[in-house]
């Protein structure tokens, strides 16, 4: 249930700020919201700007990753809280920008990062934020067989 419950969040909150700011911000238009520096930007590539012209093809491997991770979920290899929530930030990020890949080509970022070198958006933060729950789950499963192995040796 959580993770269909964050997927669902993710997708719906990337959507709404990513109309908000197609509706409100020029392209290349520079904002400011409670100090969160914003610039709408398109971009039809992938991270970084790499592969521009290639929105709808990295749009079907987005279907993919999704269908991928569903199917492992679905038969029992996705196991532990840890990895539920990471699964759940992936698709969620995947769903959200795969979205705008799909109707328009396209991604609308507008997030500046705090060195100013990069534009993102919230499904770009979620992916960040399932590959850290990634991670931690990863660490978690180490350290828990090493407590394992040594007691039982």
């Amino acid at each position: 249930m959580i993770f269909y419950l964050i997927a669902i969040l993710v997708v719906l909150v990337d959507q709404i700020a990513k109309i908000i700011i197609r509706a409100n911000l020029d392209l290349n238009e520079p904002y400011s919201f409670w100090g969160i520096q914003m610039t709408h930007i398109e971009n039809s590539g992938m991270a970084g700007s790499l592969f521009q012209g290639y929105g709808r093809l990295f749009g079907v491997f987005a279907i993919l990753f999704v269908a991928v991770v569903i199917y492992y979920r679905k038969n029992g290899q996705i196991k532990g809280k840890w990895s539920e929530i990471s699964a759940a930030f992936l698709v969620g990020g995947a769903v959200g920008n795969g979205i705008d890949r799909l109707l328009f080509g396209r991604v609308t970022d507008f997030l500046v990062s705090r060195s100013g070198d990069g534009v993102l958006n919230i499904a770009d933060h979620a992916i960040e934020i399932g590959v850290l729950f990634l991670l931690i789950g990863l660490v978690f499963r180490f350290v828990s067989t090493r407590k394992y192995r040594r007691c039982s040796a």
